[in-house]
């Protein structure tokens, strides 16, 4: 690796140093000459030999490891290129989440000598890169030394890698994440005040490299559930509790990704809503295959779609067919700083028991980047649904709400 050419040239100057010290003793020794002449010149020719290997390779080299350290260990950012050349490092790398650039960015720029942070995306070719996204520098040698590269090289198999293949959807009722949302239902028979909490996340057990240009696939397992409280209740009732179990089978190449999944969901009422409204219970339950295919069309734009098949069902009449797609935006910038990013996204999902009639969620507001919770991403959002409900034990009611909530993301 060139990573390792500046210790060399280190080693040159080392050598210099020692045979110029040896000829100022030797100097020194002659009687009959200048010693302090000679000793000054040999002196000052030292110094400025050595200068350049201090301020240029040897620094770069030492900002070249701390960087692949960094991208390796703690982003786990693999497969990737770093260029470092006069304190300008350029990281050259493919399948990067657009919501992660600016993270990768901001660690990379707290590390002693980083002058600059370019993120380069391998989707682009070389002569067509945008500004921002500019080639890698060449490696010609300048009067500052050549320019240092490194690299973080794929894996292979990997148990429980860090982060996911298939980013979550953000508007989607029922992806499994950590949230508390409060609702208020527009003109419903049930509810007027209400809340949400689920509990649930996807974890990546099995990850691996899947052909010569950058693709991997994933192995996970999902789980979640969703409680809905009545507010207006004297003791906040649970009216209604989702429980989703899933394994998600996941690939992804470059700003593309797909999902595909076996998910269990069944649905309970709360025994106190079931006592005083005296309701008929459904038995819901079934098991769906679905698939999701993600593209991510720019940094700030992502589009997404795919349909399901239930494959086991109660009750029996329920029918089996349902598609789902959506849009997801997100500000290419952060503000204040940096804290505050702007996202909205917008998820719209017909099922054949609906006559495939059109269940909108429309959720929007801010990601904070600057919190350090477990290194989760918190968004707060409000949230915008027209449809039939997603609440399980309700699948055949027809609501609207309006809502404001926390949401905490592992990705």
């Amino acid at each position: 690796m060139k990573l390792l050419a500046p210790r060399m040239e280190w080693r040159v100057e080392d050598d210099i140093m020692t045979r110029g010290r040896q000829e100022v003793a030797t100097q020194a020794l002659r009687p009959g000459r200048a010693r302090a002449p000679a000793c000054l010149g040999i002196g000052l020719w030292v110094m400025v030999a050595a200068t350049p290997a201090l301020a240029g390779p040897a620094e770069d080299a030492y900002v070249a490891g701390y960087v692949t350290a960094v991208l390796e260990r703690q982003m786990d950012v693999k497969g990737s290129k770093i260029t470092v050349k006069d304190g300008v490092v350029t990281v050259a790398v493919a399948g990067l989440p657009a919501s992660d650039r600016e993270k990768l960015v901001a660690n990379l720029s707290t590390v002693a000598g980083v002058v600059r942070v370019v993120v380069v995306d391998l989707r682009q070719p070389p002569g067509t890169a945008a500004p921002a996204t500019s080639p890698l520098p060449t490696t010609t040698a300048t009067p500052s030394g050549p320019a240092v590269e490194a690299e973080v090289p794929r894996r292979g198999l990997e148990v429980l890698p860090k982060g996911l293949l298939f980013a979550p959807l953000i508007a989607d009722p029922r992806w499994p994440h950590f949230s508390l949302v409060y609702q208020r239902f527009h003109e419903d028979a049930r509810l007027g005040n209400a809340a949400i909490a689920s509990l649930g996340e996807t974890f990546s057990l099995l990850r691996g490299p899947l052909g010569e240009q950058g693709g991997a696939w994933e192995v996970g397992i999902q789980a979640g559930v969703f409680s809905l409280f009545d507010l207006d209740a004297p003791s906040g009732d649970l009216v209604n509790a989702d429980y989703i179990v899933g394994f998600p089978f996941t690939y992804r190449w470059k700003g593309f990704s797909a999902m595909a999944r076996v998910y269990h969901q069944s649905s309970h009422l709360g025994d106190e809503f079931l006592i005083d409204n005296r309701v008929d219970r459904v038995n819901l339950s079934y098991e769906t295959v679905d698939v999701r295919l993600s593209y991510e069309v720019a940094e700030w734009l992502r589009v997404y779609g795919g349909g399901g098949y239930i494959v086991r069902r109660d009750p029996e009449d329920l029918k089996p067919w349902s598609t789902q797609m959506g849009v997801e935006l997100r500000s290419p910038r952060a503000y204040f700083g940096g804290s505050l990013r702007p996202l909205a996204a917008l998820d719209v999902q017909y099922r054949e028991q609906n006559d495939w009639n059109p269940d909108l969620s429309l959720r929007a507001g801010v990601q904070f980047e600057k919190l350090p919770l477990f290194d989760r991403k918190i968004q707060l959002l409000v949230e915008y649904f027209n449809g039939y409900s997603p609440n399980g034990q309700f699948y055949r009611d027809k609501v609207e709400y309006i809502g404001l909530g926390l949401h905490f993301y592992l990705y």
